[in-house]
């Protein structure tokens, strides 16, 4: 008996139906959420201060509630860590994901209710299963374990009243304790503070299992393959675990990782989803191997709002709701939660690719851009001019970044891209140029500034050493979890950090 279809049978492909429903009642479906999420924290501190008991429609909402970041929820968190509760959300929060940090401060701690927990990320881990088995009906899935690579706790970081881990060590300490008899590594590995030694666990507990499916970051799931390989003396995933048939992936753009994971992993029955699960929520899962972008989800415990990239920094920016936005058009996220964040600006932008049903990509982050001399280069721009430049030069990258150059001795603008190569490019200049080609041609401001070189001269290509990045997330604690390198940034802050390693 095929396991895999029988789960499917009961457990999976009933939900399909309710996904469905996105396509042609999307405004409907967020709108039940919206009207859940306040009227359920309308006795909390915060639906007090706000009235939510008077609010009925989304206009009544976003007249009333300011657009929050971190700094503003801030003192709220300070206290629920403190072991105030009905403050944002009306059950017990204990757990808080610590994502990466703000202006002023090193990390963010994020509220993790029970319910964001059950309504939005495992839900959501649920419908990526569910999609990848539509698609894929003769699946083995579930004749093996699956191998699931999180962060870690940080006991350093608990107080008497709450809990701090990387959002995957939150998933994988609460989950369902059945879920423990599909899953690898054990629960004592996967939650291992220290990255090195946990791979040096990981691998040895799988390199004898039957390992089916991956999720993760890229980055970091390559670096344990890696590891893997090296301690078998295997040339292929698929020699160790010949019945590996899919890696949901997310955390990172999967741009650059995906010729070496190619090299890595030779089965042609491998499959890779694209996944989008932050420390705020659980929001968007690739429903078709040939489109790269992803479907929205919009019947879980999420609110959905959208500001044109634009208006991002002015005091009074427009916000829309789903059904208002447009088609090819850059927008940061907001989003209300049932962890009790309120229209919280979560930092990343999208673009919308259909709205029948809604699907969309991440085109970078609100602050990860460089816009120095007002070229507008987003990270969206960056992977796909160094896609190109591989595909023509042969060239494989492991790790990137980019700055701006503001003045050089001779007076002159440039970007600058410090880049770790897998694979060198078989003419460094000519991979230069094409990357430079490639980000005017998706560009028209970048173009525009590139004119005759007037405003900015060709970018400039630093060789990272082996393991810089590495070693860069390294002296900053920060390697493994959810931890990511800069693609852009509109200062030298880390640029010249990480030149500071490469020697």
């Amino acid at each position: 008996m095929n396991i895999t279809k029988f789960l499917n049978k009961v457990y999976f492909a009933p939900r399909l139906k309710e996904i469905e429903q996105y396509t042609d009642h999307a405004g409907e479906l967020q709108q039940r959420v919206l009207q859940r999420l306040v009227n359920k924290a309308a006795n909390t501190e915060w639906g007090k201060k706000y009235d939510y008991a008077s609010i009925h429609t989304y206009e009544e909402f976003k007249k009333r509630l300011p657009i929050q970041t971190y700094e503003e929820i801030k003192p709220y968190v300070t206290r629920l860590r403190a072991g105030e509760q009905n403050l944002l959300w009306p059950s017990e929060i204990r757990w808080f994901a610590k994502s990466s940090g703000t202006t002023n401060d090193k990390s963010k701690f994020l509220p993790v209710s029970n319910e964001a927990l059950h309504d939005t990320h495992y839900k959501g881990g649920r419908d990526a299963v569910a999609l990848y088995l539509k698609q894929n009906p003769e699946s083995q899935l579930f004749s093996g374990r699956s191998l699931i690579l999180g962060g870690s706790h940080a006991p350093n970081l608990n107080t008497n009243h709450s809990l701090v881990g990387d959002l995957s060590a939150i998933l994988i300490e609460n989950i369902n304790p059945l879920v423990n008899f599909v899953r690898v590594p054990s629960k004592q590995t996967a939650l291992m503070e220290h990255f090195e030694p946990k791979m040096a666990a990981i691998a040895n507990e799988t390199i004898h299992t039957n390992v089916t499916n991956l999720s993760g970051v890229p980055s970091w799931m390559l670096v344990l393959i890696k590891h893997i390989l090296e301690k078998t003396g295997k040339e292929g995933l698929e020699e160790i675990w010949p019945n590996l048939e899919v890696f949901f992936h997310g955390g990172v753009a999967f741009t650059p990782y995906r010729e070496q994971y190619k090299e890595i992993i030779r089965s042609n029955k491998m499959h890779y989803v694209e996944t989008y699960n932050a420390s705020e929520g659980y929001f968007g899962t690739q429903n078709d191997p040939n489109d790269s972008s992803m479907l929205l989800m919009i019947d879980y415990g999420i609110f959905y709002e959208f500001i044109p990239l634009e208006d991002i920094g002015t005091d009074n920016p427009r916000t829309y709701c789903l059904e208002e936005v447009e088609l090819d058009k850059n927008y940061a996220m907001v989003i209300s939660t049932s962890a009790g964040l309120w229209r919280y600006m979560i930092g990343d932008t999208v673009k919308f690719t259909s709205n029948h049903p809604y699907k969309f990509v991440i085109t970078g982050r609100t602050k990860h851009f460089i816009n120095a001399f007002g070229e507008e280069l987003i990270v969206d721009n960056a992977e796909k001019g160094l896609a190109k430049a591989c595909a023509e030069t042969g060239a494989q990258v492991i790790e990137y970044s980019a700055a701006p150059v503001f003045m050089d001795e001779h007076a002159k603008c440039r970007h600058q891209w410090l880049i770790e190569f897998a694979q060198l490019p078989d003419d460094l200049k000519k991979f230069a140029q094409i990357l430079d080609d490639t980000l005017k041609e998706v560009n028209s401001d970048y173009e525009a500034k590139r004119q005759n070189n007037l405003a900015l001269q060709p970018l400039e290509i630093v060789v990272a050493r082996k393991d810089l990045f590495h070693d860069w997330l390294d002296s900053k604690g920060k390697l493994g979890g959810q931890h990511k390198i800069p693609r852009l940034c509109n200062t030298r802050k880390y640029m010249e950090e990480m030149l500071r390693l490469n020697k």
